[in-house]
């Protein structure tokens, strides 16, 4: 691989915000719950991270990916909003918390995802999952292939509820990725997560995430508890362009798992810039080609390049591109063709794919000859 260290770098040292202290940043607070952590939205970066990977029972927080799989349905018209949905008696009869459907009382797509968001109604994710794939069963091994798909590689559920059972569990990494996933593919229904209250068949409930009435920058998103899994509580909070996600699992009380969310979302946005290194399809080097109609390339990134970077160090950034060098045609837009290598003051930061950001055909025989020439006295 070929290495190419950019002054063009102080191309985007403009985007950077201006060095305010060079002092170390503070390490994260003491948090009272068994894992948790906390993830910068738009670079995916953990900015805090305790025990991520231990698997938990993940209780009503499971209904993220009940809500994911109805929200694909609705998108791919597999089921409408304004469709009306026979109530069996096993959703009837659920455990847990619920929005009160009754069998012989029309409910429709909308009000059960209403109800299974803001109330977390066990009989509303029941009577979807039924309404959607036939059987709760059926539906968990659909949960289960697209958990897969969305690279949950430590989850495994059973049913659409998050009620206990020895073989459901997750992670608090696997729920941050299902969390971002429906914030990013359903911005249509992500503002239900903020509604403070449903009313359905009488009874109005409230919804239980604090967070929603004493922090006006959280906007979402989730609640979960049983006695094996504790308190738990997804929580989702944007201040200007920055979003960051909190996870808390297993914490004494609905207190305690938000003010220990509350901790986490004020500490990442107070100690942390969010940064936009490359806007999508803006160059980050022009690489060489052989064998192409072209002998060079534009490679940079298909969407924007975020970072979290701790306040005050974004100038001690730096940045070199390894070219996967020789670059061959033909070569496609997307196809991989180096890797950024960013160091912050002087240490490993992170590294990322770098992609073609235009197509470059094969050249004609005589222009692959020469370069067939070229390559061997390299």
């Amino acid at each position: 691989m070929r290495s190419i260290l950019f002054s063009l770098l102080l191309v985007f040292y403009s985007a950077l915000p201006a060095q305010q202290s060079t002092l170390p940043i503070p390490p994260a607070p003491a948090i009272a719950a068994r894992a948790y952590l906390l993830l910068d939205f738009n670079s995916e970066q953990l900015l805090v991270a305790q025990n991520p990977q231990q698997r938990v029972e993940p209780a009503s927080l499971t209904k993220l990916m009940t809500a994911y799989l109805t929200f694909t349905a609705v998108k791919q018209k597999r089921i409408r909003p304004d469709q009306v949905v026979p109530v069996s008696e096993r959703a009837w009869r659920a455990e847990g918390s619920r929005m009160f459907i009754e069998p012989r009382k029309p409910v429709t797509v909308d009000e059960l995802i209403h109800g299974m968001i803001v109330q977390s109604g066990n009989d509303a994710c029941i009577a979807l999952a039924e309404a959607i794939a036939g059987s709760e069963e059926t539906f968990a091994q659909m949960m289960n292939r697209e958990a897969q798909r969305l690279g949950l590689k430590n989850t495994q559920f059973v049913n659409a509820t998050g009620l206990p059972h020895p073989q459901h569990y997750s992670t608090a990494h696997d729920l941050a990725l299902l969390a971002a996933a429906i914030i990013r593919d359903f911005p249509e229904y992500y503002p239900l997560y903020s509604q403070k209250e449903y009313h359905y068949n009488n009874i109005t409930q409230a919804n239980r995430n604090r967070l929603l009435w004493t922090d006006p920058a959280v906007d979402g998103m989730k609640t979960g508890y049983t006695e094996n899994a504790g308190y738990c509580l997804i929580t989702s909070a944007r201040r200007g362009d920055r979003r960051l996600l909190s996870v808390v699992l297993g914490t004494a009380s609905e207190a305690v798992r938000a003010a220990e969310s509350q901790k986490l979302l004020n500490y990442g946005f107070q100690f942390y810039d969010g940064v936009r290194l490359y806007s999508s399809n803006q160059p980050a080097a022009t690489l060489q080609v052989f064998k192409g109609s072209a002998n060079s390339v534009k490679a940079g990134f298909l969407t924007d390049l975020h970072l979290a970077l701790p306040k005050g160090q974004s100038q001690k950034l730096n940045a070199t591109i390894e070219s996967l060098q020789p670059l061959l045609a033909p070569i496609s837009v997307g196809q991989r063709v180096g890797t950024m290598k960013l160091t912050l003051d002087g240490k490993p930061f992170r590294e990322l794919p770098v992609v073609a950001l235009e197509n470059v055909p094969l050249a004609g025989i005589l222009g692959r000859g020469w370069d067939t020439l070229r390559l061997l006295f390299r």
